[in-house]
Order: C-alpha cells, then sequence, then structure tokens
C-alpha cells in the first residue's frame, strides 16, 4: 500500500488547525452539556467534570492506539480526535479547582478521593482501550 499523499506548506497549516477547531467545538460543547446537566454542588462529588475526564481518557486511549497501529497515517485525525475533542471535552484545570475547594471547605477526604479516584480510573480507561484495539488486532483475519 503506498504512503498516504500529506500536504505540505501553508495549506497543510490551516487544515490541521481546522481539524483542531472542529474537534474542539465538538468537545467543548460535550462537555458544556454535561456540565448543565451535572452542576457541581458544593461538598458534592463533581460528576460533570469526573465523566468528562474519564470519557475523554477512554477515548484518547482508544484513539490513539488506533490510529498509531491500526490505520494509515492521516495528518487530519490526530489532530481533530486527539488534539481538539479529547482537549476540549477533558479539563485538569477544573479538576485542581474541584479538588482545591472541596478541600478548603472541609471535604478534604472527598478531594483526595476524588483526584486519586480520576487519576487511576483515567489511567485504567487509556489502558483498557488500549488492550480493546490490540486485541481486536490479533482476532482479525
Amino acid at each position: 500500500m503506498p504512503a498516504p499523499r500529506l500536504l505540505a506548506g501553508p495549506a497543510a497549516r490551516h487544515s490541521v488547525s481546522l481539524a483542531i477547531v472542529a474537534g474542539g467545538a465538538v468537545g467543548a460543547l460535550g462537555r458544556f452539556g454535561l456540565d448543565e446537566a451535572l452542576p457541581v454542588q458544593p461538598g458534592r462529588w463533581p460528576w460533570a467534570t469526573f465523566i468528562a475526564n474519564i470519557v475523554g481518557t477512554l477515548v484518547l486511549g482508544y484513539v490513539a492506539t488506533r490510529l498509531l497501529e491500526r490505520l494509515p497515517p492521516s495528518a487530519h485525525a490526530r489532530p481533530l480526535l486527539g488534539t481538539g475533542l479529547c482537549g476540549a471535552l477533558t479539563t485538569f484545570s477544573s479538576l485542581q479547582v474541584e479538588v482545591v475547594t472541596l478541600a478548603r471547605d472541609g471535604h478534604v477526604v472527598l478531594g483526595g478521593a476524588y483526584l486519586a479516584t480520576t487519576v487511576v480510573a483515567g489511567l485504567v480507561c487509556v489502558a483498557a482501550a488500549s488492550a480493546v484495539v490490540r486485541r481486536a488486532r490479533w482476532q482479525a483475519p
């Protein structure tokens, strides 16, 4: 199979930027929808950020492994899905603010549990998604 023809020069930079913007728009809308559906309640588990980060790591693990190991090279798939979609959906800064807010409001154990659970669940999601892609590779005819 011949290598795909990738764009070069200013046209390539603009098309990659547009891919990032398109993916980012979808990710940001998803994040906004979660925030609207699950607003943060003082002293409670911040579900919107947790779900966004876990779904984002699951998608990123799947997409990154599939794009790198199973599909031909593409100039736009990684920027669209990884940088754009997952970058806009996930949010480490909100996680930090929510952990600090929980701790400041006297919910130190909940804040620590939220931080630890998010990090561990994110790592598990990346590993699981990668394993699913790799397992499919071994089972394909």
